[in-house]
């Protein structure tokens, strides 16, 4: 029957048959390349996103119905691409009539057609999506027939029908944020990262460090107490008695302000304000301790060692820092953890963490004997620090500039390396 069509005829149906291919294989790569958030964002306004997304939740049948078509067609080509060569060149035309084919099918069926569509794949997608969805219909006892085989044969292979899509593992998706370019600005990237680290970083990397706590001790004289309290900058304070082991209470400012004002309060009075104090693990994640700041209610947690001890004490505000960055209530940049004192220099709180320095800095100063900037320059002089020492530690030279009663180390500047200035 084929030997009574002409040669032309022939020629024009393998035109035809190559663009339905080239339909197919676009087709596919398109909707499999749409982006899942994108695709329902637009479905609500876009009749072709709409559709591509019906056809999308049944991947399957999709892909069974683009292999039946573009298998179909593709045996189609080939034997009327047979039949062609055959009549143009005899015995011979069946070795060119399969070169000829392979190229054409690669070049305008496969690669050109597939690389514009993951180029484009709504603009693709969304107006193939009209086509497809008729031909869902009309072809679908076909389409559910070689599934209903296919799926046998997977079963006598021991592959169940249905396999859990894999998650995304921590890192992968790091790369993932890392690497779209949809998260702009750079800002919000690095937020979605900083998210990330939170699994990674333990209470010890950013709590305030036991000899740091701004804390009232209720057996100070009276005056005392109400001095600190009108001049303190922060909302919470912890209350203890004769040690700071001994923690009574967590006073928040807000609930004392009119009796304060009306120099009405007293130490019984305070005492009966005084909310529980809430006792955190130091080996607790950040991101854990978020979810429980968050169940408990509460902005402020005392950090405890294994042994029980008090060492640090951590605040939600702490936690939100490590991801948008600095915020503080106190007055001027003097509760800013890093400043930036000039070109290539910045000043630094002595109690800051030195992974949180690192990670926002891009440096590498040692963690191993230390965990905040004033114990890395204790340990390294081995002496009691005084204002105006410096010191060169991994190429950073650290000026101290100030230094506590205490003998705390509470602002340091810091010039990295050339290697690291920007």
């Amino acid at each position: 029957m084929l030997d009574s069509i002409s040669t032309s005829y022939l020629l024009i149906a393998i035109g035809v048959l190559l663009l339905l291919s080239a339909f197919f294989s676009s087709s596919e790569t398109a909707l499999m390349a749409i982006n899942r958030l994108k695709l329902k964002s637009d479905a609500k306004k876009i009749r072709g996103a709409y559709l591509a997304q019906k056809l999308l939740e049944k991947p399957d049948r999709l892909i069974g119905l683009i292999l039946v078509g573009n298998n179909f067609i593709n045996i189609a080509a080939s034997a009327l691409t047979t039949v062609a060569a055959i009549k143009i060149a005899g015995d011979k035309g069946l070795v060119y009539g399969t070169t000829f084919l392979t190229f054409a099918l690669l070049i305008f069926s496969e690669i050109t057609p597939k690389t514009y569509a993951a180029l484009y794949p709504e603009k693709i997608g969304y107006k193939f999506a009209y086509i497809l969805t008729p031909l869902s219909k009309l072809l679908h006892p076909l389409v559910w027939f070689t599934n209903l085989i296919t799926n046998g044969l997977l079963r006598l292979l021991g592959v169940p029908k249905e396999i859990a899509e894999e998650a995304l593992s921590r890192e992968e998706l790091r790369t993932l944020v890392i690497e779209n370019d949809l998260l702009k600005p750079d800002e919000h990237q690095k937020m979605m990262i900083n998210i990330m680290n939170l699994e990674h970083m333990k209470l010890g990397d950013v709590m305030v460090p036991r000899n740091e706590i701004q804390a009232i001790n209720i057996n100070d004289e009276w005056p005392v107490i109400e001095k600190q309290l009108v001049d303190t900058y922060l909302t919470r304070l912890p209350v203890y008695q004769d040690s700071i082991d001994e923690v009574i209470g967590i006073l928040h400012i807000r609930t004392i302000l009119t009796l304060l004002n009306n120099k009405t309060l007293d130490k019984t009075r305070l005492r009966k304000i005084l909310r529980k104090p809430y006792f955190v693990p130091e080996s607790a994640t950040l991101s854990a301790q978020m979810k429980e700041f968050q169940a408990k209610e509460r902005r402020m947690g005392l950090v405890v060692d294994e042994y029980g001890d008090l060492v640090g004490l951590v605040t939600l505000d702490d936690i939100l820092e490590e991801i948008v960055g600095e915020f503080t209530s106190e007055p001027g940049d003097r509760g800013l953890k890093i400043i930036k004192h000039a070109e290539n220099q910045y000043i630094v709180k002595g109690r800051i963490a030195i992974r949180s320095l690192n990670r926002r800095l891009m440096w590498s100063l040692p963690t191993d004997d230390a965990t905040t900037i004033n114990g890395l320059i204790t340990e390294y002089l081995q002496d009691l620090p005084n204002k105006d020492m410096a010191v060169v530690i991994e190429g950073h030279r650290m000026t101290i500039l100030e230094v506590t009663e205490d003998n705390i180390i509470s602002r340091v500047l810091i010039e990295p390396p050339e290697d690291l200035k920007t």
